[in-house]
């Protein structure tokens, strides 16, 4: 498996421990109790969101069936189209084609990556 995209399953795992061991807690306190960036947050969230594990009541993650669906379910449609469209695009890219913001991308390559439908790989940008 890509090491990125294992990632994302080791970052759901860890603000899912989060959640057991603290129970509902608002996004910015599992953001720095979890110690990971917002888009690590959101790619988790997104990967949760695929099992049917978090369930979120306005700001407050919970573990339970999830409600998000509707919403990472179709930003996660909008990413795959453009994503079948090119080879290689990275998340700025794809926000702008696909009229999303960075969170909702995060989210949606979370799901996607759970379902093992992406492969990406880290490229440092020279100047």
């Amino acid at each position: 498996m890509n090491e990125i995209i294992k990632s994302f399953g080791n970052n759901a795992g860890i603000v899912w421990d989060m959640l057991i061991e603290g129970g509902p807690q608002v996004q910015t306190k599992l953001i720095k109790k979890t110690n990971l960036t917002p888009n690590e947050f959101y790619g988790a969230v997104g990967w949760l969101a695929r099992e049917n594990k978090i369930y979120v009541d306005k700001r407050t993650y919970k573990i339970g069936n999830t409600n998000l669906t509707e919403e990472i379910g179709a930003s996660a449609g909008k990413v795959w189209s453009v994503l079948g469209s090119r080879n290689e695009i990275d998340v700025s890219t794809i926000t702008k084609i696909s009229k999303i913001n960075k969170r909702d991308c995060y989210s949606a390559l979370g799901w996607l990556a759970r379902e093992g439908k992406i492969s990406a790989k880290i490229t440092v940008k020279k100047r």
